[in-house]
């Protein structure tokens, strides 16, 4: 699956086109390195994410085309949340 369109259905970001825009930034890294958009990623892979001041990484642990709201939380595991200064 696209990395956009995992953290939209994942809910890590509200919009898919969100989601490509902070990619296209080079605010989002698999597995240590810079992605775009269109990066394919897997169970296992590990996403860190830029939002200002701070970054988040996630584990992936599953991978679905929809989710509810209430499962979408399953889609990863919070690895860190750590501030940038």
């Amino acid at each position: 699956m696209r990395i956009d369109k995992y953290l939209k259905v994942s809910r890590l970001i509200r919009r898919r086109t969100l989601a490509k825009e902070v990619a296209d930034q080079g605010r989002i890294q698999v597995n240590g390195l810079v992605v775009k958009a269109s990066a394919v990623i897997k169970i296992g892979d590990e996403i860190a994410i830029r939002f200002g001041q701070k970054v988040v990484t996630v584990k992936v642990e599953m991978i679905k085309n929809t989710t509810k709201k209430e499962e979408a939380e399953s889609m990863y595991t919070i690895l860190s949340e750590t501030t940038v200064d």
